[in-house]
């Protein structure tokens, strides 16, 4: 498609918008229970695209992308109507005791949605399941790598029987696709836009929506820390680490790639870590990356890494990064890293993890956070209440005790980071409510009133009253008492007409 056919497709998708936004939301549950039904009875053709289509081992695509996502449908019909709901707001003085608040939620309108390669199912799957409960029209754009994925995510909606023109997949150039979908000020493109992808495209998508103001919701890149504290678990540690670091050939944002482990517990973590890697059977156990190019641009990482002093201390059996023609990989231990390499500033989309020792746990929360980053964390420990409180200082949008990554395949829970790794959130409750606008209508309770208190006209005596309440409201017993009498006579005014 072309920028030209987007924004027709997005002309239409208002029209269907206006429609769908009226329906209540019993209606709209019905139809997307048809798309959880095309989903259930289908699993094992999705499974066997996604490994098409991107090389993921057909057990990641079960447990990671189809499984998540069979759980968020259910999550959201659930839990949609509730999150959709008014919601009345506290007062937060007696002296407005007339004024009701409430919290009212409107769809954006037209939502795209720009999704990655590495979680091409699960990830756009709720985005578009939350959007469409919260009254939106959508136009979703797959990664390029993975145009079958991007059509079985089709024939699902299709399925929901959606009214024309609502629910749009759409194929093209992804250079093209961001332009397209944000539009100019004369002639603008979507209402809201989420994106999946580096921390580079969600800059260059910022600028092109900063001209519309439009609102962004941006997933991006990660380089996460796992902190091992000396009173660990090592062998879930270690197992724990393997798979988060390694499943999906290692290209999950989300993911383990730094690995700061308390001094006293070092050599035998490492050791743990050593015979896991090495035990990893290549198409079983570890699949191939995505393209021939991402192995490229992970071996030239690796490659600096190494040529900076950093020691391979394991790497699994199989065909290694020096064969450029296959997208097969091994899963790369490193140590005796340092600050300035990749492995330690950038993002490493691939099977590499760094070990580093730590003197104790100020030393190891240094070192996870000396990162622009800020997506993930994790850490493990034995004592879950010293861990907890490690994990309230890293500084990521999703820290887990003694475990790693699993947090996105949780429907309830925010998924986001900080830093180079995003803004927003998507998945729980706070994904949902970025679907949607927030409104807050006030309603004054008091009946018969003819003005406000500091309305005209104005008076010496009305400066008094609204000094009086200022008193009240700030100062102790005495001024309270001082500030009664004016208060209660300025207090009539409300009734008259002046």
């Amino acid at each position: 498609m072309t920028a030209r056919d987007i924004g027709g497709v997005i002309e239409n998708a208002r029209a269907a918008q206006k429609i769908w936004e009226e329906k209540p939301y019993r209606e709209r549950a019905a139809c997307l229970k048809k798309a959880a039904g095309a989903l259930a009875s289908d699993m094992d053709c999705i499974v066997e695209t996604i490994h098409g289509d991107n090389g993921k081992l057909p057990l990641d695509a079960l447990a990671a992308e189809l499984l998540p996502a069979l759980l968020a449908m259910k999550y959201y019909l659930r839990r949609g109507k509730r999150f959709l709901a008014p919601r009345r707001i506290r007062g937060g003085s007696l002296l407005m005791f007339n004024k009701r608040s409430v919290l009212v939620h409107k769809p954006w309108g037209v939502v795209g949605i720009i999704s990655p390669w590495n979680y091409p199912f699960s990830i756009p799957f709720s985005e578009v399941v939350m959007a469409l409960l919260a009254g939106n029209a959508v136009l979703l754009k797959t990664a390029s790598l993975t145009p079958r994925v991007g059509a079985a995510l089709e024939k699902i909606f299709t399925a929901a029987e959606l009214p024309p023109g609502l629910f749009n997949y759409v194929e093209m150039e992804g250079r093209n696709a961001g332009p397209a979908f944000i539009g100019t000020v004369r002639n603008p493109g979507v209402d809201k836009l989420f994106f999946t992808g580096s921390s580079a495209v969600g800059r260059e998508l910022m600028a092109l929506a900063s001209p519309r103001l439009l609102p962004l919701v941006l997933e991006l890149g990660g380089a996460d820390a796992a902190l091992v504290r000396a009173d660990a678990d090592l062998d879930r540690a270690a197992a724990g680490v393997v798979w988060a670091g390694f499943s999906n050939a290692g290209q999950s944002c989300g993911g383990v790639q730094r690995v700061i482990v308390h001094a006293s517990v070092y050599g035998a973590f490492l050791e743990k870590l050593r015979s896991l890697t090495e035990k990893l059977r290549a198409g079983t156990d570890l699949g191939p990356m995505a393209s021939v190019r991402q192995k490229q641009a992970v071996y030239r990482q690796l490659k600096e890494c190494i040529a900076g002093g950093a020691v391979v201390s394991a790497i699994s059996p199989g065909p290694g990064f020096e064969d450029q023609k296959s997208p097969d990989v091994p899963a790369v231990v490193l140590t005796g890293v340092k600050p300035d390499m990749p492995v330690m500033r950038d993002e490493v989309f691939g099977p590499v993890v760094a070990v580093i020792p730590a003197g104790d746990d100020e030393e190891a929360l240094a070192i996870a956070n000396a990162s622009p980053y800020g997506l993930t964390g994790s850490v493990w420990s034995r004592n879950r209440r010293r861990a907890r409180a490690l994990a309230s200082r890293i500084n990521a949008g999703a820290v887990m005790v003694n475990d790693h990554l699993m947090s996105h395949g949780l429907a309830e829970t925010p998924w986001g980071g900080f830093g180079a790794s995003g803004l927003g959130r998507t998945h729980g409750e706070s994904g949902f409510m970025e679907m949607l606008k927030t409104r807050v209508v006030v309603d004054d309770i008091l009946p018969g009133v003819k003005r406000n208190l500091f309305w005209q006209p104005y008076s010496e005596k009305v400066f008094l009253g609204i000094k009086a309440i200022a008193e009240f409201a700030s100062g102790g017993i005495g001024k309270k008492i001082r500030a009664i009498p004016p208060l209660f006579e300025i207090f009539f005014r409300y009734w008259k007409r002046e």
